[in-house]
């Protein structure tokens, strides 16, 4: 089997995405780039993230080709794809429908800086025009509203899409995002938040560069 522990790592991610309230079903996907050998590793359409096997998850060349296993890959491959090819830097892709961020996005509102923690996506989290699901459309607005900085955007109407160099660096974008639009969220409900002005997110994203990054010498 292609890119076995790749594939294990995707159902795993696709089962706790599940378990954490990111999605509901089968709805979102998830996949991972492999730059060496030109793959992508992406989670299969229509199977609920209950029953998913390794051996779902489908391995697909640059054109979207499957290469390896017996399921058809996410609709929203196209759109992967087309990531991918516009940003080298990001190697994984998590698309939830968090209900807070996708709350946003059906404002069609960009997450503000409420909390400093927005600072996984960027200064904010922008707003990508609607198209329907699975289209060349959506894509291509994904792709033009991430550009070169953000790491996740709201899809309008539809949910939120996080990238990152690594699976487990997506989904924690993914995560924070849903957190802070639920503090916005909650905020509101009770008052006017005040917003991060950029000054302060440029700083902060520059102190995330170095966040969790440990000495590389022995000892404790």
């Amino acid at each position: 089997m292609l890119h076995e522990q790749l594939r294990t790592s995707i159902v795993r991610h696709c089962s706790a995405m599940l378990q954490a309230g990111l999605t509901t079903g089968s709805g979102g996907n998830i996949s991972v780039r492999i730059p060496e050998s030109r793959h992508v590793c992406m989670s299969p359409t229509g199977i609920p993230y209950d029953n998913m096997r390794t051996a779902d998850v489908a391995v697909v060349d640059t054109h979207g080709a499957v290469i390896d296993g017996d399921r058809n890959p996410s609709s929203e491959l196209p759109m992967h794809l087309a990531v991918y090819a516009a940003r080298p830097d990001v190697n994984a892709i998590v698309h939830t429908h968090s209900p807070y961020a996708a709350t946003f996005a059906c404002l069609r509102e960009p997450i503000p800086a409420v909390h400093y923690l927005v600072g996984f996506a960027g200064t904010h989290v922008p707003v990508a025009p609607y198209a329907t699901y699975g289209t060349p459309e959506l894509a291509a607005g994904a792709v033009e509203t991430l550009g070169t900085n953000f790491q996740a955007v709201l899809l309008a109407n539809h949910g939120l899409l996080a990238v990152g160099p690594s699976l487990e660096r997506a989904y924690a974008v993914a995560e924070e995002i849903e957190l802070v639009a639920r503090i916005c969220f909650q905020s509101r409900a009770i008052g006017s938040p005040v917003i991060l002005d950029e000054e302060e997110m440029r700083r902060v994203i520059r102190k995330f560069r170095s966040y969790g990054i440990q000495p590389s010498g022995e000892g404790d």
